[in-house]
């Protein structure tokens, strides 16, 4: 069970206007289970969306960045998850697009105004008869209120479906914004296996909604790692109905903007930790906050260091206080003129090290104590400069082994 994780309900998740979503079991790769998605969007709708740096990218990936670059609007989006579609050479490609072509045709738009979006298993084939055959059964379930459903008929290795609203007040009128994500292993977003789709009603133009999913993606699913890898499918998606009546939110620098761009982040966030809180074996949730850096990307470097150690992770998952581990992440994490002697080391409130060593007041049990709750902080402040970064972590467990072990079975 997911870390501290507060479950949605159906209730909890609020309709956006313009977007109607469902769902069908397709038997892609295990019976029984919602394992296909559409969200269909009315006229008018747009999105944006950032995609994994792998550069064995899966075929999906690659047709989204086309689609996108073609039309400003999009009609549709479709899901399948048990088959990631990569590495899959160009019948990949033609799968993709295929799927998106059946998706048009149901729905009475164009195949470039449809996004596909597929999770699962590496380097086999989309088994497209089953796939075709979901497509009718997505489309005959759509509602305004399917987010729930949504939010389960994207999970691969998932214990627990990931979903959030939020609502705000832009221009005298309210915004509603709703997201879902999947994901649970493979995951060092790099943008940006995770999936994320975020949707508003709020009215913003194209080149405005481009920043915000950049922006989004920078503090929330580019500040997660569980494993270490980097997938050949993430994908994150800001969609925008334009269905809410207010004047559109243009560029950085307005109250509305900001106050559009904190909400949205705060959807991204809670995603993104509740797919850290559900890594796949997860016993703690850990928070690694550098500060004192010169740049976010220094700071951000030690703090990937830290997160991506094995054996800072197993260490966790002991309840061990080897803290040394910590340090040595810190020192390989590839800043050449660190001073380890302005570095500080707090686990907690507990000060572990500074002046380049283990702090005199530092007690093994007080480490022990905070090594063993649910929820860690990990703060280390380098000495450096004013810059800062957070980076949301797990454990590393015996069941971590077991699940990718076991993964195609």
């Amino acid at each position: 069970m997911a870390v501290n994780y507060v479950l949605p309900t159906p209730t909890s998740l609020r309709p956006i206007a313009g977007l109607r979503l469902g769902y069908a079991e397709a038997n892609v790769r295990k019976p029984n289970r919602k394992d296909m998605l559409i969200a269909v969007l009315d006229e008018g709708s747009i999105a944006a969306g950032v995609f994994t740096q792998n550069r064995f990218c899966a075929a999906p990936v690659t047709v989204c960045r086309e689609h996108l670059t073609k039309t400003g609007n999009q009609r549709a989006i479709i899901v399948n998850t048990g088959c990631a579609n990569a590495g899959t050479g160009e019948r990949g490609l033609t799968d993709a697009r295929d799927t998106c072509a059946a998706v048009a045709a149901a729905l009475g738009c164009k195949a470039e105004e449809v996004l596909p979006f597929s999770t699962g298993v590496i380097m086999e084939h989309l088994p497209m008869e089953k796939i075709l055959g979901g497509i009718p059964k997505c489309v005959a379930n759509l509602t305004a209120d399917g987010w729930y459903d949504a939010a389960h008929a994207i999970m691969t290795t998932d214990t627990v479906p990931k979903a959030v609203s939020k609502q705000i007040t832009l221009y005298g009128k309210t915004v509603t914004i709703t997201g879902i994500a999947k994901g649970a292993g493979m995951i060092q977003p790099n943008m940006a296996t995770m999936l994320g789709f975020i949707a508003t009603d709020a009215c913003i133009a194209a080149d405005t909604l481009r920043d915000m999913v950049r922006n989004a993606a920078e503090v929330s699913f580019n500040s997660i790692t569980i494993d270490g890898d980097t997938s050949t499918n993430d994908s994150f998606v800001l969609i925008a109905t334009n269905k809410a009546d207010h004047p559109p939110v243009w560029g950085e620098g307005t109250v509305e903007y900001g106050r559009l761009q904190h909400a949205i982040n705060d959807v991204a966030i809670a995603l993104a930790q509740a797919i850290v809180r559900d890594g796949e074996g997860a016993t703690k949730f850990i928070s690694i906050n550098v500060s004192g850096g010169k740049t976010r990307a220094e700071c951000m470097k030690v703090a990937k260091a830290i997160g991506h150690s094995p054996l800072v992770k197993t260490a966790f998952f002991a309840s061990d206080p080897n803290l040394g581990r910590i340090l040595a992440a810190v020192g390989y994490a590839g800043i050449d003129d660190l001073d380890q002697n302005k570095l500080t080391l707090h686990l907690a409130d507990v000060l572990v090290a500074e002046h380049g060593g283990r702090a005199a007041s530092y007690r093994e049990e007080d480490g022990s104590r905070v090594m063993k709750e649910a929820e860690i902080e990990v703060n280390v402040h380098l000495g450096r400069g004013d810059e800062k970064a957070t980076l949301w972590t797990c454990d590393f467990s015996y069941d971590y082994v077991k699940i990718n072990a076991d993964y195609r079975s």
